[in-house]
């Protein structure tokens, strides 16, 4: 069992405030027995964030900086034959602008029935196969482009850009490549195609949100993934999204009396195979059992939890 735990730390001054109130006494005993491997490090700006990154390195993915496969593993997933053509997900988005910046709105926010979705990805198909794009729609709010232009297209993750400004993930190792362009124009595109839709109007006359543009992610070709190997546990991305630190505090005390509880119960079983990887916005760190001495495990024994996950 390998457990995978995206945003178990956050660079917000709320969350690194609460993280030493944070009570996860069968973490800290977990990680007592387990090992640290040499974490991976970077910065909060790189485009896939450290938990697309370590799922990429278990499956041993094949990928620059914000051109991990995600889209293709996620349209299988969706029933789609993707065979060895690149994809990219294309995700109906709601940007709101602002006096000094435009930031993207949670996609999930958008819940946009499966009527809606159709008729939305109906209204943008010409946009999208005019310039050679095959379009397939998988799921309300998931859409899917392929073209050979989008192997190797570096993108930054949904998860970097939810609620911060686009255009600083518009730019990066994107803003090089010979198909941004294209990509900024059909998001310009969209936005005045659908900004007098009815579906649209009938949204915001409801007070809800409208679809104005749409985010490209998860970019190439499908490569091997075997998703048995890895539990993700999703719980503390929500509240992080929302910010609510508190909500989030909730949430890992859930994980450590659930999942982290039940990983523990196998620790203590010698032959047990796992792993644990903590994930950041900035790094991740696996941890795993190696057999060691009393006196090795006092010696490399893991630093108290919040000053641990405080270094994600």
């Amino acid at each position: 069992m390998h457990l995978l735990i995206p945003f178990a730390s956050a660079l917000s001054q709320e969350a690194l405030q609460v993280l030493p109130t944070l009570a996860l006494p069968n973490l800290e005993r977990l990680l007592k027995r387990l090992t640290p491997q040499p974490p991976d490090s970077a910065d909060a700006y790189t485009l896939s964030p450290p938990h697309e990154r370590a799922l990429a390195a278990l499956w041993g993915w094949r990928g620059a900086d914000g051109a991990l496969p995600f889209a293709a593993l996620a349209a299988v997933a969706d029933g789609i034959d993707v065979g060895d053509r690149a994809w990219g997900l294309v995700t109906p988005a709601h940007w709101h602008v602002g006096r000094d910046s435009v930031s993207m709105a949670d996609p999930d926010a958008l819940a946009l029935l499966e009527d809606e979705s159709r008729a939305l990805f109906e209204a943008v198909r010409d946009l999208f196969e005019s310039e050679g794009f095959a379009w397939v729609s998988g799921a309300p709010g998931r859409w899917y482009a392929a073209h050979p232009s989008l192997a190797g297209l570096p993108c930054a993750s949904l998860d970097r850009v939810v609620g911060r400004n686009v255009d600083l993930w518009l730019g990066g190792g994107a803003k090089a490549h010979p198909q941004a362009a294209l990509i900024r124009r059909l998001q310009s595109e969209v936005q005045l195609l659908l900004y007098p839709h009815p579906i649209n109007e009938a949204r915001e006359a409801r007070g809800e949100l409208a679809m104005n543009s749409f985010w490209l992610s998860g970019c190439g070709a499908a490569q091997p993934a075997d998703r048995a190997a890895v539990e993700v546990e999703a719980s503390l991305r929500r509240p992080i999204v929302d910010g609510d630190v508190a909500a989030w505090a909730a949430a890992w005390g859930a994980l450590d009396a659930g999942p982290i509880a039940r990983l523990l119960q196998r620790a203590e079983k010698a032959d047990a195979p796992l792993a644990l990887t903590l994930c950041g916005e900035r790094s991740s760190q696996r941890f795993e059992p190696t057999p060691r001495s009393w006196w090795q495990r006092l010696r490399t024994s893991a630093p108290p939890v919040a000053e641990l996950l405080a270094a994600l």
